[in-house]
């Protein structure tokens, strides 16, 4: 999806190294490494990058260090598009058809950002006729890429639309909060 827009290769390799791994830096040649891309495609592509303000360098000893620039004014969509291309997003995509009837799939920006939650909150929504079996499997697999459990919830549709309308903190809390949609769009979970 990605190649149509950013035709750039190791660009699309870049940006997803940083925007998944939030709050990483890395110095030339580990990008390299973590991409397996050539260093002179890869230090064109990074100052590209720095001088459209995506990322910011840094000169620590005799090393340029590159980390995510936070303030850029499309930071957060960057977040939500390389979230959704993502490891446990592309895994809840692959494995939809044995998730059962998935209506919604929310995911907190918190854990895109690997940022610890309340413990009331939640990580991730998933809203339909679910196989909780399933979820359970497909949560394991890629949480070893996370500092943390995954908190999550599974609901049917009734229970959600009924909770919703019941003014219901424990939703209302993960409504409230920035997200990304893997499944479903946000303007229809919140009518």
């Amino acid at each position: 999806m990605l190649k149509d827009i950013i035709p750039s290769q190791t660009r699309r390799k870049i940006l997803a190294l940083f925007y998944q791994n939030f709050g990483e830096s890395y110095h030339l040649r580990r990008v390299c490494r973590e991409v397996e891309q050539e260093i002179n495609a890869v230090k064109r592509e990074l100052d590209i990058l720095e001088k459209a303000h995506i990322l910011k360098k840094e000169k620590r000893l005799n090393k340029s260090i590159y980390s995510l620039n936070t303030a850029y004014g499309l930071f957060d969509e960057f977040l939500r598009i390389f979230a959704k291309e993502g490891a446990l997003a592309q895994k809840i995509l692959k494995e939809k058809g044995v998730l059962g009837k998935v209506t919604f799939v929310a995911m907190s920006l918190k854990l895109v950002k690997k940022e610890s939650l309340k413990p009331s909150e939640i990580y991730m929504l998933f809203v339909g006729t679910i196989v909780g079996p399933e979820i359970q499997k497909v949560i394991q697999s890629v949480e070893k890429l996370y500092p943390f459990e995954i908190n999550y919830t599974i609901m049917s549709k009734s229970e959600f639309d009924y909770r919703k309308k019941q003014n219901d903190p424990f939703i209302w809390t993960f409504l409230r909060e920035p997200k990304v949609m893997i499944i479903g769009s946000e303007s229809a979970l919140m009518l």
